[in-house]
């Protein structure tokens, strides 16, 4: 297979990006991932194209990603970018991009992490298989460089998760959120962006969507979200895809019911029989594995539904 060298996108002037090479230890190499076999290789960098204004400097790296010639579904190559996101030195966000080199619909796919961060190794497959199916995937660092680790005791988590203030999670989120309503929605206004959550992050899907109100953001899916408040569901305006486990003390089946009841706008409640929390992004087992690709597949024909047919 060749790599291809295409252009990276026209990143819009008004947002500060400073650099956007990835690291070695930020690369993933030799991952088989699941029942597809797709192997992601680390790949030197073979592009770097710099688009100036008065304060953007943008670098491509260019990674190559291997099929199975049994699985027509996987992708041939994903562009991967490291990015900052902001209006000044003092206020920028850290994010990974993963864009669709070939068949890429135009569509941009917030992806908002657990409590592991953006850099954890299991979001960064999730949101590379995103890609492959043609969109573009954004993952903003919403713990700014403090993301929870496994060393931790349990103990502890209530105490790190004051640390990080809800008010400038939402702003972090925001501000990706423009980021990308600038690069993927200027050009075709018909097209509405995703976002999908995982743990913490799927928790704050709704809350973006409750403040969105269908704004720009066409769908939402939401796997086992944590720490979820009911009160904003009503101002929910577009389908939200629930997804858990019944085994799953975090994200209970009869508070995404109700969730989805008040949402309404046919949103639906997916609900795996003996799975617990995040099976879909971190199976364990040959159980989990399968499960986890059924949860995929239903993930990718909704957003498929909701975001390109009905566009």
């Amino acid at each position: 297979m060749e790599l291809a060298s295409p252009p990276c996108s026209n990143f819009p002037s008004k947002i500060r990006i400073k650099s956007c090479n990835f690291s070695s230890s930020l690369l993933i190499s030799s991952l088989a991932y699941r029942k597809d076999a797709v192997c992601y290789q680390k790949k030197k960098l073979t592009s770097c194209i710099q688009k100036r204004t008065t304060c953007m400097v943008v670098c491509c790296s260019q990674l190559k990603v291997e099929d199975d010639i049994d699985n027509a579904e996987a992708c041939e190559l994903v562009n991967g970018a490291e990015v900052e996101i902001g209006g000044d030195d003092n206020d920028t966000i850290h994010a990974s991009l993963f864009q669709a080199v070939k068949n890429n619909n135009g569509i941009g796919i917030l992806l908002l992490s657990d409590i592991f961060g953006f850099e954890d190794s299991y979001t960064r497959d999730f949101a590379y298989r995103v890609a492959c199916n043609g969109y573009n995937v954004l993952v903003p660092d919403l713990f700014r460089g403090d993301p929870w680790s496994k060393d931790q005791s349990q103990a502890q988590l209530e105490e790190w998760l004051a640390k990080h203030d809800p008010i400038t999670m939402a702003k972090d989120i925001e501000m990706s959120t423009k980021w990308m309503v600038d690069e993927f929605m200027a050009s075709e206004s018909s097209k509405k962006l995703g976002i999908i959550g995982f743990c913490y992050g799927g928790g704050r899907v709704l809350e973006v969507l409750a403040k969105d109100q269908g704004s720009v953001f066409g769908t939402g899916v939401s796997f086992y979200g944590t720490r979820m408040d009911l009160s904003t569901a009503s101002n929910v305006k577009v389908p939200v895809l629930f997804v858990t486990g019944d085994k799953d003390p975090l994200c209970q089946v009869t508070v995404l019911n109700e969730l989805g009841n008040i949402i309404g706008n046919n949103s639906k409640v997916v609900v795996f029989k003996g799975q617990g929390h995040g099976f879909v992004h971190r199976p364990e087992s040959l159980e989990q594995d399968e499960d986890a690709e059924e949860a995929f597949m239903i993930m990718r024909n909704w957003l498929q539904n909701q975001l390109l047919d009905l566009a």
